[in-house]
């Protein structure tokens, strides 16, 4: 929650596009997890590393907002691998435009 909150105040001047995170986790397998469209995979977990895909949000232009729901879905999807951002091991935002 403490990154979370840094995250969002950090970022609530910008306008967030695209977001993808890497997690730690204890599956030693490649797992597949989200695989409704068959060009890719929402989550794989690989030798214990979680890879979530890319997040965005356009049900807003309010950039917190956007970014509440951004951090939202990441939260959905590392739930769907048993895990959570306390065990992050990176994270990459982009921005649509930062001036």
């Amino acid at each position: 929650a403490m990154l979370a909150n840094k995250l969002l105040t950090r970022i609530a001047r910008t306008q967030i596009s695209h977001s993808h995170l890497l997690i730690r986790s204890r599956t030693m397998a490649t797992t597949r997890i989200g695989t409704e469209d068959p060009r890719m995979s929402k989550i794989v977990i690989h030798n214990g590393i979680v890879y979530i895909s890319g997040q965005t949000d356009g049900t807003t232009t309010d950039i917190k907002n956007q970014t509440a729901n951004v951090l939202k879905k990441v939260d959905d999807l590392l739930a769907q691998a048993n895990t959570d951002k306390s065990k992050l091991l990176t994270s990459s935002i982009w921005l649509k435009d930062i001036s």
